[in-house]
């Protein structure tokens, strides 16, 4: 088999002859507009030289991935440095699979994530229509065409999304309708009367002679089916399905560049692929290949970045754009994202792994500067480490991907975290906790709102030791209640009996005697070296050693080391044997609420 390239597809021979009226009236409207007037309704862009304009088309038939969110912010670095434009279109062809709300959940996940469209985003859930209109479809067509913009008035349906939409693609069968009749119209495609159990006949038959599935060959009875005999089954009401008339029988194999992999070469497509979903439908609508086609032409796509999973599509996709006469986009497809499972690595799985989903990262409160800033690490590995504001600035080089997929390392992105929420000024972190605790977290919302003075020292705590270094051990936000969720009463608990098991190996007595005699004594000294000279004078008041180092070599001399008796303080304070620097966390709470939490249970 021979290879061809791109551009050699002009070459091929003139795919059939034209279909002829009878057919086209039986098929299609009599007003539908022509390609021409959606080339003057879609214009070209005016964008600089080298602007790239990607989109992100997710299918509203789930969740959003973490693949697609990575999609998402790749597609969308690559058109904002280019200072091109980045676009938001929802693929719902697939009607029987639609999730309710998805679509707007799309547009609500990217906004979270600072990863918003230039374009799409607004339309979605306006209940809009279709962007031209008129007349009535024959019998066995559909339903009456839906209302909407003039052909050539050059308004999209949303005004603040541009005048390239609408970006919802179910609203956009007219357009498509347009693009099929002429493909009909050219014989470049045909109407196809073969029911399921034909085609599962053909398909079992051609599993027994071990030849690929699929409509073609002697298995394709509609492909030569004759123009008048097409218009009168259809005009009849004899349910049908529009078949792309593929251009070559017995494909070779085509050429072509991906911006990631490179050169490709790949089997050509030999198969009549569907075009226009059933007439039996209240209102077919076409299948993903053609319509994204067509959207990526009109909407002036320069650079598609999509999933491998796309990449044996593409040379039926550039067949399309062949005989539709687009020039093609150029194509990066995007290596899935992996998992290690012991020694070896795996797909991430939307069924197995709740990372896989993007609500997992909003939910854990991971912030989306972090979560950006991990994905650009994975498309480019210079990337992955540097200040978050750097990396978010930085371009992402498309010539450095690779065409194997990143590893998802959770830890990694869990230290990019810590590392961003510990650069936060006071006030910034505390926004970003409580925005998160709105959505997330109503009881420690409400703690936050309740007392804003005491929520802004525990996140002044939860930032420094003392005036040291940064703390770094919040990674997400919903690590803050568990951590510093103590300095609010209703996440404290009831005071500790003197018997707990986190006092130590204290007697209970002899905790009781201590914390009663710290709350006795104590003084809300402002220095911290004057402060915790009250832990000292405690401890050696209570028989304990002045330091460890005296405790080890004479331990029959003391009642235990001076950390016994700072841990009394400790669990009294914070409700663990593990906190913050006491002398920041008591300042942090005030003198009265110390006092009130050395007072122990019974």
């Amino acid at each position: 088999m021979s290879d061809r390239t791109v551009s050699d597809l002009s070459a091929q021979p003139t795919f059939s002859g034209p279909s002829g009226p009878a057919l086209d009236a039986a098929l299609f409207p009599p007003d539908l507009p022509r390609p021409s007037d959606w080339e003057r309704r879609y214009p070209p862009r005016h964008l600089p030289p080298g602007a790239e304009v990607t989109r992100f088309a997710p299918s509203p038939t789930g969740k959003l991935h973490i693949g697609g969110l990575y999609t998402a912010a790749v597609s969308r670095a690559l058109a904002h440095q280019s200072d091109g434009v980045h676009l938001l279109r929802v693929e719902d062809t697939d009607q029987a699979r639609l999730v309710e709300g998805a679509a707007q959940s799309f547009v609500h996940l990217l906004e979270a994530f600072g990863l918003g469209p230039d374009e799409g985003g607004a339309e979605l859930g306006d209940g809009g229509t279709e962007p031209a209109g008129g007349g009535t479809e024959p019998a066995g067509a559909g339903t009456e065409l839906a209302a909407g913009d003039s052909v050539a008035d050059g308004e999209a349906t949303d005004p603040a999304d541009g005048r390239w939409g609408p970006y919802l693609q179910s609203r956009r069968r007219t357009v498509y309708l347009s693009y099929i009749a002429d493909l009909v119209r050219r014989g470049l495609a045909y109407p196809c009367f073969c029911g399921k159990d034909a085609l599962a006949r053909h398909a079992e038959e051609q599993r027994a002679s071990r030849s690929p599935l699929g409509y073609y060959g002697k298995w394709a009875p509609c492909r030569v089916l004759d123009p008048g005999t097409a218009a009168a089954r259809a005009g009849a009401g004899e349910p049908y399905v529009i078949r792309f008339r593929c251009p070559d029988e017995f494909p070779g194999r085509i050429r072509f560049q991906d911006r990631i992999r490179g050169s490709m070469v790949m089997q050509d497509n030999g198969n009549d692929v569907v075009l226009l979903k059933s007439s039996e439908l209240v209102r077919p609508l076409p299948t993903y290949h053609l319509s994204h086609v067509v959207d990526d032409h009109l909407m002036r796509v320069t650079l598609v970045v999509r999933g491998e999973e796309w990449l044996p599509s593409t040379p039926l996709h550039l067949q399309l754009h062949r005989a539709l006469g687009f020039e093609p986009p150029q194509y990066a497809h995007l290596a899935p994202l992996m998992k290690a499972e012991g020694s070896s690595r795996r797909k991430l799985s939307k069924r197995k792994d709740p990372e896989a989903s993007v609500g997992y990262y909003l939910s854990a409160g991971y912030p989306p500067a972090a979560v950006q800033h991990y994905l650009r690490g994975l498309a480019n590995a210079r990337l992955m480490d540097g200040p978050t504001a750097l990396v978010l600035a930085a371009q992402v080089r498309i010539e450095e991907m690779r065409p194997t997929g990143p590893l998802l390392d959770l830890p990694k992105l869990q230290s990019i975290s810590r590392e961003f929420i510990a650069g936060l000024a006071t006030g910034e972190l505390l926004g970003q906790l409580t925005r998160w605790a709105a959505e997330y977290d109503e009881e420690l919302h409400a703690a936050l709102r309740e007392d804003p003075e005491l929520a802004r020292r525990a996140v002044a705590v939860a930032q420094d030791r003392g005036g040291g270094p940064a703390r770094k051990d919040l990674a997400r936000w919903s690590d803050f209640r568990e951590k510093y969720g103590f300095f609010f009463p209703r996440f404290l608990g009831p005071a500790p009996a003197p018997g707990d098991e986190r006092f130590g190996p204290l007697p209970a007595d002899l905790t009781r005697r201590v914390a009663a005699d710290f709350a006795h004594h104590y003084r809300h000294e402002d220095d911290p070296a004057a402060w915790l000279a009250q832990l000292r004078d405690l401890a050696l008041r209570h028989g304990f050693a002045p330091d460890t180092p005296t405790w080890r070599r004479t331990p029959a001399a003391y009642a235990g080391p001076p950390r016994h008796v700072a841990n009394v303080v400790r669990v009294c304070l914070t409700g663990s044997s593990r906190s913050p620097d006491l002398f920041t966390v008591a300042h942090a709470l005030g003198e009265a609420e110390v006092r009130r939490r050395l007072v122990l249970g019974e």
